[in-house]
């Protein structure tokens, strides 16, 4: 049995008169986070970890930025699809660890919901789920408030 492990990293920036999507949730913010799909960055770092921990390459790759089918896309749904395509090259999913940076909203209350929404697309149970968050203190762009970013390591293995 081999065991990979995978590293990634997502951020967008805040815009008016979007929802805030954080692990498929939906978070209450004045603002959300702008991008090609519904921009959730907790989210498309797990697919990154994912992706990398198999070496099939990343997010980009396969839902890329510029293909329509993509435009205003359930992230979460995207993750159904990459641990689709992880299944197809014999991995399975054994843990991910993911920390959301944002100075605004706190994610306490959202927390176990995430954690249960990303378990059941990733077909672990929600205790293979850690959903950290953290602040930028006032620096850079997430400590300005300008946007959020995450960070995930995700471990596989080859069945």
């Amino acid at each position: 049995m081999t065991v990979t492990t995978g590293l990634g990293y997502d951020c967008h920036r805040f815009a008016e008169g979007r929802p805030l999507i954080l692990g498929g949730i939906e978070v209450p913010h004045t603002h959300g986070l702008l991008g090609h799909s519904d921009a959730d960055v907790l989210t498309h770092a797990i697919i990154d970890a994912l992706l990398g921990a198999a070496g099939l390459g990343d997010i980009g790759e396969h839902f890329p930025d510029t293909d329509e089918r993509f435009r205003g896309a359930d992230s979460v749904a995207l993750l159904r699809s990459a641990v689709q395509l992880l299944s197809g090259a014999g991995f399975e999913v054994v843990h991910v660890d993911a920390t959301v940076v944002l100075e605004q909203p706190k994610l306490a209350g959202f927390r176990e919901a995430i954690r249960e929404r990303l378990a059941a697309a990733l077909g672990v149970e929600a205790a293979h789920v850690s959903v950290k968050a953290t602040r930028g203190e006032g620096m850079g762009f997430v400590g300005r408030g300008e946007g959020a970013a995450a960070l995930a390591v995700a471990t596989v293995r080859r069945r």
